[in-house]
């Protein structure tokens, strides 16, 4: 068994799929492990990323979580860590992403840390400390409507601060432009003035190369998972990693497959609109299923062809979203429908469907937790930050794509299920 060299904790199980398969580009080999592993589950990989399902947990059950998560990574002998949220900087002003940052850097002893949510291959860009997807600013882009965490401010220092007891500095472009000598540099005066939680600016994949090769030597680093992409090939300059491992083999799998989407972000939307021309669909309403239950969408299901081109989805308008909000409670229309489709995930797979798409964070959490998956392997990109990834459920090899809502082309769906880019 191989010593960890890097532990990972990712806030929802899409962000961890992504951050498993940005590390894997490097060719080292990466674990994927769904929830807090038990005390006999050993490492074996160089890097263990462990996917959680705490970005809308209340403050002290995630920080809880994700100490205990801690705790096992350091166990199986990591010693550089990585806190993992969305490059959509998802989150409220009492959390969680600041509060588990200080609670690991207490627990590790670190004295300093950045934050740095860019993706720019995603769109994704942080310019003196306020965030942008696209070419909009984040308080003006689709996340000003998230039915959980809406997103009505761009800058990342004042989304921050209220989450932590420590100073919030900025090492903003013209820092990062000229390179990794000067932003180490300023980032050590900023210590010395006793900012601990320093926002770093990134447009481009060549600052998060600077990014990372100022910082790799930090205990904790956290950000999306762009700027642990260039992690691996610092640690083997450093010698903690060995040569490129041989890449896992890829295990065959039954046809027949599935889109599952619970998510309601503006790409999905899109997403979900351009399948439905070339497949069967059945949409879930909360309001329907708090009255009448779920057996017709079962029905239907059970009438549908495992390998033909299928979807089950809850992705809808904002306004459609604050309507059954209102009517049945934030928290009771989404545990509804992740529920729907946890039970739906498992009558699929009873049926002989093998091959899983899922879509939202909150949802692939509580399908995949359903299909009693705890550990995957990372497979072949089908869009930046979203692998084919491949596990057992019920002693059977599944295949599974988990797409944060914002994630991937208008065609997604169909590219992921395509027979080309099949498992």
């Amino acid at each position: 068994m191989s010593q960890t060299i890097l532990g990972c904790i990712a806030d929802d199980y899409t962000g961890a799929t992504d951050l498993a398969s940005m590390l894997a580009r490097s060719g080292v080999p990466v674990s994927l492990r769904m929830g807090v592993p038990g005390k006999n589950a050993g490492a074996g990989s160089a890097i263990e990323v462990i996917a959680l399902k705490c970005r809308n947990a209340p403050v002290a059950e995630a920080v809880d979580e994700c100490l205990e998560a801690l705790g096992w990574l350091q166990a199986a002998g990591a010693t550089r860590f990585f806190w993992k949220y969305c490059s959509t900087f998802d989150s409220t002003a009492q959390g969680n992403i600041g509060p588990v940052a200080e609670a690991l850097m207490r627990q590790l002893g670190a004295g300093q840390t950045i934050y740095c949510p860019a993706f720019p291959e995603n769109g994704r860009s942080v310019f003196m400390g306020y965030l942008f997807v696209g070419s909009q600013p984040l308080s003006e882009s689709p996340m000003k409507d998230h039915p959980l965490t809406p997103m009505r401010d761009s800058n990342l220092m004042r989304l921050l601060s209220p989450q932590i007891k420590g100073e919030v500095g900025l090492a903003n472009r013209l820092t990062v432009a000229q390179g990794p000598d000067a932003l180490r540099a300023h980032l050590g005066e900023l210590r010395k003035n006793g900012v601990a939680h320093v926002v770093v600016d990134a447009v481009s994949d060549d600052d998060l190369k600077s990014i990372a090769e100022a910082c790799h030597d930090m205990s904790l680093i956290t950000g999306g998972s762009a700027v642990a992409m260039g992690l691996p090939d610092l640690y083997r300059r450093e010698g903690l990693l060995s040569a490129k491992a041989q890449s896992a083999g890829v295990p065959k799998v039954a046809a027949g497959n599935i889109v599952l989407s619970g998510s309601c972000s503006a790409m999905t939307q899109q997403q979900v609109t351009a399948y439905l021309k070339g497949a069967e669909g059945y949409r879930l309403d909360p309001l329907v299923i708090a009255r009448q239950g779920l057996d017709h969408a079962r029905n239907w299901l059970r009438q549908q062809p495992p390998e033909g081109a299928k979807i089950i989805y809850a992705t809808a308008d904002p306004e459609t979203v604050r309507a059954a909000q209102a009517a049945l409670g934030a928290d009771a229309a989404g545990a509804l429908i992740e529920n729907a489709l946890t039970e739906l995930a498992q009558d699929a797979l009873a049926m002989g469907i093998r091959r899983f798409v899922i879509a939202g964070g909150e949802t692939s959490g509580a399908i995949t937790q359903g299909l009693g998956v705890n550990r995957m392997t990372i497979g072949h990109e089908i869009a930046p930050g979203v692998p084919w990834m491949f596990s057992q459920s019920s002693g059977e090899n599944i295949a599974l794509a988990l797409k944060s809502g914002n994630f991937g082309a208008t065609d997604f769906f169909a590219k992921a299920l395509s027979r080309s880019d099949n498992p």
